[in-house]
């Protein structure tokens, strides 16, 4: 990280170091939680449930190299980011009923769909819609609702997600977010689009060949929306890099979290903040 940058992220990182030093300590990393289809409501003690990470559940069509389809980063990514979030923020995350963090996952065909303001995919090149999915998600975006997508890399995987999500909403175009847009100030200064390679590429390939899993097709990375015709924002993708491995991997690896895990909270808080008041 060059230093202007670190000039801005500098009260970010302390934070994290702070938080993260036990993680390091003992060597833990993220500890794998229970799988948890739903929302923390009511049903299950919850009695207010605050901001809740959603990931949604999909059925993968195609492989990508280095993917796991929907669960790609789960559940250590949404854990973290939701702590994080409460720590660096002033949101206040929902809880389930034995004290975990609110973090949910989701299917496109059920009603529980419509209580989730903000929806989180990984290696979406693999994704395949049904008919009935892509009514439904088309219908909870039109009504108000947000997805951000992460973790495909290369041009078949961007080809893939294209169609899908022209099948959802062929009415509107795919732009380029600028450095000037007010998201890249929601909160923290983000000069550029971090490319943030899985920690499994960077320990192997990190020293010889950079940050771009698929070579030189995969050389740039990219931070790109749908919006409506209000400019409210539908769809955030971030193409050719790992924002969530920055979550997930925070302590695991000192130089890792150093050079990545700043960037990539900043760049998700930024995405969240912004999704959540426009």
């Amino acid at each position: 990280m060059d230093l202007r940058r670190a000039r801005y992220l500098l009260p970010l990182m302390i934070v994290l170091v702070l938080s993260a030093f036990q993680q390091w300590r003992w060597g833990t990393g993220w500890i794998p939680r229970p799988y948890r289809e739903g929302l923390p409501t009511a049903s299950n003690g919850v009695r207010d449930r605050g901001f809740t990470f959603c990931r949604l559940l999909y059925e993968h069509v195609r492989r990508e190299r280095g993917g796991y389809g929907w669960n790609t980063d789960y559940p250590g990514s949404d854990n973290n980011f939701i702590t994080r979030f409460a720590e660096l923020t002033t949101a206040r995350p929902a809880r389930w009923s034995d004290g975990q963090p609110g973090y949910a996952v989701v299917r496109a065909t059920q009603d529980e769909l419509y209580e989730c303001p903000f929806i989180f995919m990984s290696d979406v090149g693999t994704v395949g819609f049904s008919e009935l999915e892509v009514e439904r998600l088309r219908d909870y975006l039109l009504k108000g609702g947000f997805i951000w997508v992460d973790d495909f890399w290369g041009n078949a995987a961007w080809r893939q997600w294209t169609k899908e999500i022209g099948r959802v909403l062929p009415e509107y175009p795919i732009v380029d977010i600028t450095p000037d847009h007010m998201l890249m100030h929601a909160l923290y200064v983000v000069e550029e689009i971090p490319q943030i390679p899985s920690i499994q590429w960077w320990r192997r390939n990190g020293g010889s060949y950079g940050t771009s899993e698929r070579g030189p097709e995969s050389a740039t990375p990219h931070l790109r929306a749908i919006f409506d015709e209000e400019g409210r924002p539908l769809v955030m993708m971030t193409h050719n890099t790992d924002i969530a491995d920055g979550w997930e991997r925070e302590g695991e690896d000192y130089d890792y979290f150093l050079k990545f895990s700043p960037q990539a909270y900043a760049l998700g808080i930024n995405v969240v903040l912004y999704s959540l008041s426009h």
